[in-house]
């Protein structure tokens, strides 16, 4: 089970952008399609984006054409850029394994990034 540990969140204007990432603290992340995913309080974890090996990747629609991910399997870890942030964006993000073809998460939460966008 892949561990993963998110980071460089923060308050941004709505308009901005921001990139947070999260590293595996063991296991490659190579084998698997990766995915973000983010919650507010009192909801459900809702699937932001995800990507397999050098593909496109797949995206909710409320962030696309705004937000790209990424992935470095060497380095273990995986991107989220954000641009053209809205208030509707603020939550806690988090990264895990994901089934591209549900869009689920498959893996444990780690404690994930705050994301905090102002209007």
């Amino acid at each position: 089970q892949v561990q993963m540990t998110e980071s460089g969140g923060g308050l941004v204007q709505a308009g901005g952008s921001l990139t947070i990432s999260c590293v595996s603290s063991g296991r490659t992340i190579s084998p698997y399609a990766m995915g973000w995913f983010r919650q507010v309080p009192g909801k459900e974890y809702e699937f932001v984006a995800g990507m397999w090996q050098g593909d496109s990747g797949l995206y909710a629609d409320s962030v696309k054409g705004r937000f790209t991910n990424s992935r470095d399997n060497g380095m273990k870890t995986l991107y989220l850029q954000m641009n053209d942030l809205e208030p509707a964006d603020t939550a806690v993000y988090y990264c895990n394994t994901v089934s591209l073809a549900t869009r689920r998460p498959l893996g444990s939460w780690g404690r994930g990034t705050q994301v905090a966008v102002s209007s």
